[in-house]
């Protein structure tokens, strides 16, 4: 595969229990729709080979509002010891002609298209390295990291992505975007869905 024609793959992370916030972040709205629908739709318009929908807690219930998308739907059953669990499975079921993954989260309510595209057009550049988000002086999710790096994520915790991101910084096209510095993990975040829409730096 030519640089240029690089395929990537989307894994939408849908399981957690959002213990933090007492409800299920995955089924909040924002401008009439859930939040895990609204990630969703952002994330396939940078039209990826496969994608697939992590699920975990609140299965049916997360599934049902994305059920008629083009998504494919993995049941992780150790969502519970944390985000990397939910998204090796989802990376394990990723079709073999991706060759790279991008990954999203359902708690960043002010992601778009753009970024998405932005971090999809690094990658595609460079598709061995990765792209990654930066907010916050971090390099964080949404990232798409290509298919080499898989197997060298964590089994188990929450980290997910980021460290790996760090431990390989040299080779992260970063894009950067403040926006996603906001995300619902707790109650008080909920009020931020009311708020102004995001300004991108």
């Amino acid at each position: 595969m030519t640089e240029a024609g690089a395929a990537h793959g989307l894994v939408v992370l849908a399981a957690g229990a959002s213990s933090r916030l007492g409800q299920s972040k995955q089924l909040l709205t924002l401008g009439g729709e859930a939040l895990v629908y609204r990630a969703a739709r952002v994330a396939l318009a940078t039209s990826p080979r496969d994608a697939v929908i992590v699920l975990g807690s609140d299965a049916e219930a997360v599934h049902a509002k994305v059920s008629y998308l083009p998504l494919r739907r993995v049941d992780c059953g150790n969502w519970q010891a944390g985000m990397s669990a939910s998204l090796r499975a989802g990376l394990e079921a990723l079709s073999p002609d991706c060759a790279g993954a991008l990954i999203v989260l359902c708690d960043q309510p002010w992601l778009d298209v753009e970024h998405l595209q932005a971090l999809c057009a690094a990658w595609r550049q460079r598709p061995q390295q990765a792209s990654g988000s930066f907010y916050q002086g971090h390099l964080g999710v949404p990232a798409l990291l290509p298919r080499p790096w898989f197997a060298q994520l964590p089994t188990s915790g929450d980290r997910g992505a980021r460290d790996l991101l760090d431990a390989h910084r040299a080779d992260v096209a970063i894009v950067a975007n403040e926006a996603l510095a906001l995300d619902i993990d707790r109650p008080a975040d909920i009020a931020a869905l009311d708020g102004v829409g995001p300004t991108h730096g």
